[in-house]
């Protein structure tokens, strides 16, 4: 079957120490699949477009068809990559990417020998054209995902989100959004950030990252968000953790703020690629920037409560609607 949603982004192994409950130790996930699991709260028939090293474990990818996923898009590389992120919280708010040894000394846990070696990736430096061997690129696209209708490129390099943007809207697709690494957001090369926006349905920074490339100008998110609208993107999503989600509507004008839903707070990885894949969902069903918001944030709050991208889809039918009436009863226009 036609995938109707594909998610560009990219695989990682990750070794989670959570605020609570079990760590989790080399298992899937990176924005791609989290993005893939906010959709799949509401919607299924999603395809998959990234690049895995050829030692990733193929029970892997045998799961995710086993899900529903069309993996099509995952192209398997000859070559060998280093795909493990790790990431220990000492509360929900507070992460570290470094120093794995201490993390699990600290909490008397044996250290795992795969993670023997590790580092965390460099910080990407603005306007550099740095290759990155998990980002999938316009070759990787199978000619069947330009037959699709919506498609969420996650966090990569402003060059190969531009360039997989601009090669899906020469297809079928009508909705495109796309979630900017930080290095994106960065003003010393406005012109990356201005060609990407071009064309796209939404654009769904954090507040760190708009506040980031507005530095020295404004402090006024609504109005940052009015000057990233200026270059051709209709709506705009600023994701704020526990401060919940301001939605700006550049057609009608319209300024909404999102509660965060008072969810149990176990794992925050990857619930802002969550929240993109909701909002991917709603907008495709309803073409309606709140309601696809509203999907996205209870996409995300189902997150929260557990560890893994697929934690989210694995709920009681019927808990995704309600936590919606309950935030939609919230919502508050400026």
């Amino acid at each position: 079957m036609q995938p109707t949603f594909i998610i560009a982004g990219r695989f990682q192994r990750e070794y989670i120490l959570p605020v609570s409950g079990n760590p989790v130790l080399d298992a899937p996930g990176g924005d791609l699949l989290y993005a893939a699991g906010g959709v799949a709260v509401w919607k299924r028939n999603i395809g998959l477009l990234s690049r895995v090293a050829e030692d990733l474990p193929h029970t892997w990818l045998h799961d995710l068809e086993k899900r529903g996923f069309d993996t099509l898009g995952i192209h398997i590389r000859p070559e060998t990559f280093d795909q493990r992120y790790f990431v220990a919280y000492n509360d929900f708010e507070h992460a570290s990417e470094n120093n794995p040894v201490s993390h699990f000394a600290r909490r008397q846990m044996n250290f795992p020998k795969a993670l023997l070696g590790y580092q965390p990736p460099p910080e990407k430096k603005p306007g550099r054209r740095q290759p990155d061997p998990l980002a999938p690129t316009v070759a990787d696209i199978p000619k069947e995902y330009l037959d699709t209708r919506a498609v969420h490129i996650c966090p990569m390099d402003a060059n190969t989100q531009s360039q997989l943007a601009a090669t899906f809207k020469g297809g079928s697709v009508t909705t495109i959004t796309v979630d900017p690494a930080p290095a994106t957001m960065s003003p010393v090369r406005p012109r990356d950030l201005r060609i990407l926006l071009q064309g796209i349905t939404a654009f769904l920074p954090s507040e760190g990252e708009l506040r980031a490339f507005f530095w020295g100008e404004t402090h006024d998110l609504w109005e940052m968000m009015e000057g990233i609208s200026a270059h051709g993107c209709e709506i705009i999503v600023v994701k704020r953790g526990a401060q919940g989600h301001l939605v700006y509507d550049a057609a009608g004008k319209h300024r909404w703020e999102i509660p965060a839903y008072n969810a149990r707070r176990v794992d925050p990885t990857g619930a802002g690629s969550t929240f993109c894949g909701g909002f991917l969902a709603g907008y495709q069903e309803t073409f309606d920037p709140l309601d696809a918001a509203l999907r996205g944030a209870v996409s995300a709050s189902l997150k929260i409560e557990g560890s893994g991208p697929f934690y989210a889809m694995e709920m009681m039918p019927g808990l995704a609607e309600a936590r919606y009436h309950s935030l939609r009863d919230a919502v508050r226009e400026s």
